[in-house]
Order: C-alpha cells, then structure tokens, then sequence
C-alpha cells in the first residue's frame, strides 16, 4: 500500500519536493497538501513582476490546478492547518478537516517582519509577501499618491520599483548606510543607489523608524532623528520571519526556525521541514536555490536513494535590481585574511571584485555585468586553485578556455538556472534524451533561461561540452537565404568592401545560386543597400513586399485599408471632416480608430486608393511599413495632474524626427508622461517614460505574441537627449539588424549590455546620429511623392494582385 505523505504549505520549496519525489517514484505516496492561500503553487520572486505591471497573477503560477488532478494529488486550498499531532499522526485545519499520515513534511515557509512600534497596525501598513499583499498595493496606487517602503534589501527595492510604476511618488527607507548591505559592499552599493535615483527613487538613509502614524489610516512615518515623512501606504520589506508556531506547539525542536538534520528530519522521525521554516546547521535560508537543494536532499531520502542528504548552500545572488545587473556571492567585504582583485569601469559602470585566500576565491561582487558571475561562483564553490590563473582578465585562465574547463568540472546536480531550480545534469540529460541543439529548444524542454536569461552562456556552453563535434555553433545563425551560405553580417561587410553598388552585383560576385535572387533575398537586399548607400542607391519598388509597393495594406477581400498619419494620436476638427467626407464619397465600409490612436479608412477599393489620399491631403501614416509606424503617447502635463513632462509634445517630436526611414522591421515607440505608464512604452521597441528629473529612457519591447519586456537603458535631463538616443538607437538597429528581424530578438541577439556600450560612447553615438540624419535627408513621404509622379501612380493602378 501507498504511504500517506501530507505536505504543509503550497509554496515553491515544498512542491520542488513534490516534483522531486514523483520524477523518482510516482507509487510511493498518496500525497495531500494543504495550502492557506487560494491559489495553486506559484512563483513568489515573480509578484515584483506583477506589481510592476510586468506580468499577471495567473501568469507566475508554477503548477496550474491540473498539474494535481495529473498527479493524483489531494489538494486544500484556502485551509489553515491548526493544530499537528505527532501521536496520532494526524493535522486539523480551521475547516474541522483531520488528515492523517505516515510521514509529514512541514512547508510553511515565512512570513514579513513587521516592525514592533506603534502604528503598526494602521489600514495601509503591510509586508511583501503574497499575492494578497501585491493586490492590496495595486489597488492603493490606484487610489493614493505617497508612499514609504521601510528596507533597502532587494524586496524593498523591488516594491519600490514596483509602486513608482504604477505611479506612486516612493521613499525608501533604510537603516544603514548601504543598500543590499548583506549582498554589496560600498562601492557597488554606491553605484546602485546612483543608477536608482536616476530612476528617479529616493532615498531616506540612516534612517531608524520609531513611529508610523495616523488616525484609522497610515499618515506618515516618523524616525529617532525627530524628522518624518508623509505617506499614504507603509510597506515593510525587513526581513522574513519562518513560520514554526505549529512546529512548536507540537513539540518539535525549534530555534530561528525547526531544526533539521541533513536528510531533513526534524526531532520526530516521521516529520520533514523543507524551505525558509527550516534550520540547518544553525541557518535558515530565504534564496531559492539553497531550498531547492533541501527539497531535492528530501525527495531522495523519502524515496530510498543513497544519499548524503543537504549539507548546506553557499549563498549567491545573481539578478536584476530594478533594471541594475548584479551578483553577489561568498564574502563581500575584505578582511586581513583576503585579498581582493578589483576592476572598476565607471564609464560604463562596472564594479568587479574577487576577494582571495590561500589562493582560492572565497567571495565575488559584481556590479553592472554579471556575465562571470556563474564561473567564478563555481571557482568558490568547489575551492579551486588560481595560481594559474590570471587576474587581468578578471580571473581567466591564461592560455584556456575557462569557461569550457569551469563546465566539464560542474557536477550533475550543481544548479545552472537559479530562477527555475534548473540542474546541469538536468539540462544535459534532456540534450541527449530529446535530441536537442539549441538554447531555445533547451530553454522550451527544461525552463533553464527561461526567466531572466542570465544563465545563457553556460546553458549554451553544456550543450556545447555534451555534443562535442556534434555541437553546431551556427545552428541558430540566421542566414540570408537558401540562395547563400553567407549570413546577413557577412553580405553587409561584402558590400562596403567590395563597394556592390546593386542587388544583382551582389548576387552575381558573391554567387548566389540563384542570379535572380529569392521572394526572401530580394528585399532584404533592397534595403541593405539602402542602408549602406542612402546617398547613391536608388530604392527599387518592385524588390519590396506587396503592401510597400503598393504604399497601403491589402486586407483579406483585396481592398486596402488608408491610415494618414496623426502626430500622437492628435487631429483637428478640419481633418475630421475631410476624413468624413472622404468616407462618404468612396463609399468606405469601416471607419475606426487603430490601436495606433490613428483613424483608419478600411476596405478602399484599389482604383480609389490614390484619390482618396488625394482628397485627403494629409500625410501616410506608413501603417504598412518597415519603419517607423507610431509614437504612443498619453497627454501628459499639458492636461494630466499626474504627468510630470509633456509626453504629448514629445511624443510629436520623435514622430517627426523618426518617421519614413526604413528600419529591418517595423518600430513603435511610446511616451509615458508619468511612470502609471498610460502609454505602455515598456512593450514599445523604444520607450520613454517622464519622471520629476528627466526621461528614462528603454528599449527591445515587443507587444507581439512573444511579449519582451523592455530593458532599461538610461535617465537623462533633456528632450534633446531623448531624440539623440533615439536616433542613435534606432540608426544601431537599421545598421546590424536582420532584415524581418524585430529589435525585441535583435536586443536579444546582440545584448542588450553591448547595445548600451555603443549608445553611451560618445563618439560612436554622434556617428549613429549623423548617419541616421543623412539617410532620413533621402526620404520622401510616400504619398505627396506617388501623387506627383505619374509613372508610380500609373504602376499603383496596374500592379496586379
């Protein structure tokens, strides 16, 4: 018969454990869990994500409700456990359920440390910890304006980045001198705190909190130092308290958290504890990587298999601040017994420190660029000797590849993607199983790099050590055609080099096998050559895709659709009702409102097309083009009492300053007057987002059916500035993208890292602007050109279609 294994607590430790166990038995158990949040088991690290507005409640679920129904697991939702009896081997919930079992693993996790003064209790006074906690400060952003988040660790900063996006004015309030004291020393502490006020955050520091006060309702926050501040919501992010009231009650050993030995056993036998509830060693754990471990160590154990049990983490942290790189991992600080290897680039922002002993690492900080992080993390870890090492390179073994030699000595269950609790052996037995050769497939088959992707190179580097000669690197290059085995890149150097001055000269000196080129060489090979010509080479039409040759979108009945455009959603009442007029005279089926804010005419006959932009008088909208489509804009502090800069002015003037140059794939760009982000600018290819100090500046969004967040780029003061890295920006994609190519895989392919050492080179972003201005001087509107040239008009009404 099946034992009855009854797991307390739905969290992400507990159920590791779950996974762990059915992967090795699935007969062993007739499982239960009992969970006191509604929800299935989801991803707490992600609720930051959810109250940035970054992803929804449903979408960080780890295991959807099926998931149990599959398992054949008993599943209470919503139910508190009351009470354990270790005689009985029995729990009571506060529904009056009894359960009993065989063997009991407690997994109830933690709860927010909230801070004993007076106040405390207020309506607006809360921790960041569920998914209640995230709803409740959702909707008080929707309702009030200030607030304080008390804790400068990475949850504290997290909430804050998370309220200033729904539009709340935030205060950070922290005790120390440093923030991320625990994870940074000094100097990275100081770049992060700059790179966040650019962000426009503020900071309270040395700060102690004595009193929260108010009447019914938080009103403000008062400190030791006699000074205060006003809010309307108090969010405490101090610290995690583990939850061993029941395991104390019941009789079980009990200090910080519930004392454990290595195979998990708490002072019963028969009961487990796994996650922040349990004590190993004297430590309790809050990362997800050390729970993970235990959960696995556990699973074995309950299962049979030969095993050490958990012999304790080394704690790392590899992640993303609010848009900030970093990795901490081992020591961070010096003492008479380290020495330490710094590397620190303030142009680009950049903050490396090794700390050594005895010839072995024993702690890494890193600010800025976290690529090293995973290898030197493995250095420490498995106390390699570095005397052959060399420091110039940040500790890169002369003469080797390190990276190669750091992954043929990672053992099996060494963990590869902290997000998702992804092992090596994990990811190679899935290489050899499914028979994959990419990261994508890797990353679809196991989730490794499926979070925040930091983990990329050494996934990329495992598949490379498993497959050996049958590693392809160029397996996901994207080449130009089946016409050429020469990629995009290797066309383009062709080109300047040789100075091909036509599609067909290329064709002809870099042998393509088809002289007349394919339907996916031809226009990629039109606007190369645009590209590095704009001056010399004249645009040919008949290399475009349809829709670009005939300036319009044919819709499914063959009509097309005629959108003018409209400089930020803005028209007057004369264009209105020309736009009416017009719709009349043609007889237009459909007049709407696009998602563009534009007003699109739909279902134009073709041989009314040209008269109707005629009749129009107004410019296109290009709602066809590889280019340039929209500026999304809200109207900002011309009409908003919340919007801090105009975002409708600005918005106009990207327009205009961008608009008709070809770019390798479409391009929408957005303005939020405020960081509530009306404008949703965080999914645009380029975003801006206006705060009290400037514009903060994203870029790789796309909205599409693979949704990319935008990654964070820079603050600056000025509009200016805002069209010269736009420019810049935009003229960087149009000069390495691949044609059909959207900048959200583009980032991806080039790095979003490398992007931002170009953009924020002097001199190479004046080069990017100037380029971009003499290729925008070629272009001509499309349809003011069409209507003057007889010869396109004429090819306009007999192309057929």
């Amino acid at each position: 018969m099946k034992r009855k294994l009854v797991m307390i607590g739905n969290g992400m430790a507990g159920v590791r454990c779950m996974e762990e166990i059915l992967k090795r038995n699935r007969e062993a158990f007739d499982i239960t869990i009992v969970g006191d949040e509604p929800y299935p088991n989801y991803n707490r690290i992600m609720l930051s994500h959810v109250l940035q507005g970054k992803t929804g409640i449903k979408d960080i679920n780890i295991n959807d409700w099926k998931w149990y129904e599959d398992n054949d697991i008993t599943l209470f939702t919503g139910e508190k456990v009351t009470e354990i009896d270790p005689e009985e081997k029995e729990i009571k919930t506060d529904k009056g359920s009894a359960i009993s079992y065989d063997e009991l693993i407690i997994a109830t996790g933690s709860s927010a440390f909230i801070l004993p003064v007076n106040g405390s209790e207020l309506e607006g006074v809360i921790g960041f910890r569920t998914i209640q906690d995230t709803e409740f400060m959702i909707e008080t952003a929707d309702r009030y304006q200030k607030a304080v988040v008390i804790g400068g660790g990475l949850l504290g900063l997290e909430a804050a980045r998370g309220l200033m996006d729904r539009g709340m004015e935030v205060e950070v309030v922290h005790l120390m001198p440093s923030l991320m004291e625990q994870q940074l020393d000094a100097p990275a502490a100081k770049m992060l705190k700059k790179d966040l006020e650019a962000q426009g955050m503020k900071f309270l520091m040395e700060k102690q909190t004595t009193e929260i006060y108010g009447n019914e309702r938080v009103e403000g926050v008062k400190f030791s130092d006699g000074t205060s501040v006003e809010c309307d919501l108090v969010v405490m992010a101090v610290g995690i308290r583990p939850n061993i009231q029941l395991a104390k009650h019941a009789g079980l050993d009990v200090n910080r958290g519930i004392i454990v030995d290595d195979h998990m056993q708490t002072s019963i036998p028969s009961i487990y504890a796994v996650g922040e509830c349990a004590e190993h060693n004297g430590i309790t754990y809050g990362l997800v990587a050390p729970l993970y471990e235990q959960g696995t160590a556990l699973a074995a154990y309950l299962t049979g298999a030969k095993t050490t049990g958990y012999q304790g983490s080394i704690l790392s942290t590899q992640l993303k601040v609010a848009g900030c790189d970093l990795f901490s991992g081992g020591k961070i600080a010096e003492d008479d017994e380290t020495d330490a290897i710094i590397v620190h680039d303030q142009f680009a922002g950049v903050y490396k420190k090794v700390l050594v002993a005895n010839n072995k690492v024993v702690g890494v900080v890193l600010y800025g660029d976290a690529s090293d992080g995973t290898r030197l993390f493995t250095m420490l870890k498995k106390e390699t000797d570095i005397s052959e090492f060399t420091s110039a390179a940040v500790l890169q073994k002369a003469g080797e590849d390190a990276v190669d030699e750091m992954i043929a000595d990672m053992s099996a269950d060494e963990t590869v993607c902290g997000c998702n609790g992804v092992t090596k052996g994990t990811i190679v037995q899935a290489i050899l199983e499914q028979d994959l050769k990419s990261f994508e497939e890797v990353k679809t088959c196991t989730k490794a790099g499926a979070s925040c992707g930091k983990c990329r190179g050494v996934v990329e580097g495992i598949l490379s050590h498993t497959l050996g000669d049958n590693f392809d690197p160029t397996a996901e290059k994207t080449g130009m055609c089946a016409c050429t085995p020469l990629t995009r890149d290797e066309v383009v150097a062709e080109i300047k080099e040789k100075g091909l001055q036509s599609p067909k000269e290329v064709r002809n000196v870099l042998k393509f096998t088809n002289e007349e080129g394919c339907p996916a060489c031809r226009p990629a090979l039109n606007y190369y050559m645009r590209m590095v010509w704009p001056e010399e080479y004249e645009d040919d039409k008949a290399s475009r895709f349809v829709n670009e040759r005939m300036d319009g979108n044919i819709q499914n009945n063959g009509t097309f659709s005629v959108v003018p455009r409209m400089y930020g959603g803005t028209t007057t009442g004369d264009e209105l009702i020309r736009l009416g007029e017009v719709a009349n005279k043609y007889d237009v089926p459909l007049v709407k409102i696009t998602g563009a804010s534009r007003v699109g005419l739909y279902g134009v006959k073709k041989e009314d097309v040209p008269h109707v932009w005629e009749d129009l008088g107004m410019r296109s909208g290009y709602a066809y083009s590889k280019s340039l489509r929209n500026v999304k804009s809200c109207v900002g502090s011309r009409f908003c009492r919340f919007g801090t800069q105009d975002s409708l002015g600005l918005g106009i003037r990207l327009e205009k300053e961008i608009e008709m140059v070809d770019t390798p794939h479409k391009m929408k760009m957005g303005v939020s007057g405020c960081p509530r982000n009306c404008a949703e600018v965080l999914t645009k290819d380029f975003g801006v987002v206006c705060v009290e100090n400037g514009y903060q500046l994203y870029f790789g969004g796309n909205g599409g059916t693979e949704v990319r967040e935008c990654d964070s780029f820079i603050t600056v003061k000025t509009e200016d500035e805002v069209i010269t890295m736009a420019k810049a920006y935009t003229q960087y994609y149009r000069e390495t993208g691949i044609y059909n190519e959207r900048t959200a895989p583009w980032v991806e392919r080039i790095g979003s890292e490398n992007i931002k050492l170009v953009l924020l080179n002097e001199k190479r972003n004046a080069e990017l602007v100037e380029r971009f201005n003499k290729a925008k001087n070629t272009y001509e509107e499309a349809w003011s050109s069409t209507l003057l040239n007889m010869k396109k008009k004429e090819m306009f009404e007999i192309v057929k279609i």
